[in-house]
């Protein structure tokens, strides 16, 4: 796998959970859980490529479990739309259909209530995202495949 960090956002239209690799790509941790309607959304998002300075990024494909589109697909391309704006960063997409049920368990099995909970499992969603998306890393050898 190529050396460098890599970031994965959950896009959700009330908050953006976001996850970072280590430099091996070994470890995803969540990072942060964003304001999707914060007016300095866009400074933040740019505040933190700038800090992580990531080889790609990666988007989670909300999906109906159907794989037909829906309007948070729809809303989670424009996301990388407006990513594309802030970076020249590759962006992909990956597959998110379980992720957040995913994540909810893990923090539930943690002894975390969902009050408690509520902001973290949008981090830990980016975090599912970005295990996907470096498993697929390391299987084919880059996400293009």
């Amino acid at each position: 796998m190529k050396s460098g960090r890599r970031i994965a956002f959950d896009y959700g239209q009330v908050r953006i959970g976001v996850a970072a690799s280590d430099v091996s790509g070994l470890i995803a941790s969540p990072v942060a859980t964003l304001q999707a309607q914060d007016p300095d959304l866009s400074q933040q998002v740019s505040s933190l490529i700038s800090e992580y300075e990531p080889i790609y990024i990666v988007v989670g494909e909300p999906k109906h479990l159907s794989g037909k589109s829906n309007p948070s697909l729809e809303a989670a391309h424009s996301f990388a739309t407006f990513l594309a704006t802030l970076t020249q960063t590759p962006i992909h997409f990956i597959d998110e259909r379980m992720s957040t049920l995913s994540a909810a368990r893990t923090l539930r099995e943690s002894g975390k209530n969902a009050k408690e909970s509520k902001g973290l499992i949008d981090a830990m969603a980016a975090v599912a995202i970005l295990e996907s998306a470096l498993e697929r890393e390391r299987i084919a050898g880059s996400l293009d495949k």
